[in-house]
């Protein structure tokens, strides 16, 4: 796995794109202007999007009907000399559609117990956890 990030303007935006020309921005949001994403909230996107497929896999596979898939993810991070990593995680999944309760759960419990890299990735440092709402009502 390669990306290759390239700087395309005079400050801080940078384009990362990856092996099949698929790109994100980056930029130093705390300046007016940004035009893309704060790395650290990349991250953030990168577990919602690795658990999400995996959510969504795992729950197509069951013959579950989905009818809207969201995630919310927030980061708390903890000021470390001159650094703030994230000292915690949490993900909200808000699903609707015909879907099994406990099939939701456990699709997500496996996501973050054994499937999404990304957490994995993040886990020895980081506490990770997650809430499923169902149609509204927190399962």
């Amino acid at each position: 796995m390669k990306i290759t990030l390239n700087r395309i303007n005079d400050d801080f935006l940078f384009e990362c794109t990856n092996a099949q020309g698929n790109s994100i921005l980056l930029d130093n949001t705390s300046q007016p202007g940004a035009k893309g994403v704060s790395p650290m909230e990349s991250v953030l996107m990168a577990v919602a999007g690795c658990s999400g497929i995996d959510v969504v896999s795992i729950l197509k596979k069951q013959r579950q009907e989905i009818k809207s898939f969201q995630a919310e993810v927030e980061g708390e991070r903890v000021q470390v000399e001159d650094a703030k990593p994230f000292k915690s995680i949490t993900v909200k999944f808000l699903l609707e559609g015909e879907i099994d309760p406990k099939k939701a759960q456990k699709a997500a419990e496996l996501s973050f117990e054994k499937y999404c890299s990304v957490s994995k990735t993040l886990e020895p440092n980081v506490e990770i956890g997650y809430e499923v709402y169902l149609n509204g009502e927190k399962i």
